[in-house]
């Protein structure tokens, strides 16, 4: 099935971390510098519409004509807490990027995700807004995270994760049709537990070494 909202990026660089990320056997120093390698990347694809307006700058030999950001500003919110091992490769790119925070868990009796933790910058509804998750499993997370953003006031946003489950990729598409949703990889589904095959695993222990 096609989802035209989806841009999964398969640069040959992105696809080689990848095999690494995949790797059962990658520790965590590797993994958490390679998910921040992806996210660099896939932030480049994220905000390749972002406008641009002319300019000129003098260079030592003369003057050139330029294009410079449009003044549209960028902000970033992971979704807590693997989305936090996104976040510097993207400040890397982009460090005058303000960052929130949005934390959500399962509520065990409605299975539902409920919100715990939710810290934005005050101007989040003018901003261009990257929600941050490596992982886009069932989408019940990230589902709840652009409702509560668009709650907010926030007209553009793109979602960006590594992996993607097409049952994510489906909720996604279908609760919230406008939402672009960039990843590095799409893979074959959920397993009985709700992990991505193959995926490459918890990506919060994998980042944060709690395995």
């Amino acid at each position: 099935m096609e989802h035209k909202n989806l841009h999964l990026l398969d640069h040959p660089l992105v696809q080689h971390k990848m095999a690494f990320l995949r790797d059962k056997n990658t520790g965590v120093k590797e993994f958490r510098t390679l998910i921040g390698e992806v996210s660099t990347l896939l932030c480049l694809e994220a905000t390749r519409d972002l406008p641009l307006r002319p300019a000129q700058v003098e260079t030592p030999v003369g003057m050139a004509d330029v294009q410079m950001l449009a003044g549209r500003k960028l902000a970033i919110v992971p979704i807590l807490r693997a989305g936090l091992g996104m976040v510097d490769g993207i400040l890397q790119l982009v460090p005058a990027a303000k960052t929130g925070h949005i934390g959500l868990e399962r509520n065990h009796e409605t299975l539902e995700p409920r919100e715990y933790y939710c810290k934005l910058p005050s101007d989040i509804s003018q901003r261009d807004v990257l929600l941050l998750d490596p992982m886009l499993a069932t989408g019940g997370s990230a589902s709840a995270a652009i409702q509560l953003l668009k709650k907010k006031g926030v007209r553009r946003l793109s979602f960006v994760c590594v992996v993607a489950a097409p049952e994510g990729v489906e909720r996604i598409t279908r609760e919230h049709p406008d939402i672009p949703i960039y990843c590095a990889a799409l893979d074959q589904g959920l397993n009985e537990n709700g992990y991505i095959v193959p995926g490459l695993g918890d990506a919060g222990d994998r980042i944060f070494g709690t395995e």
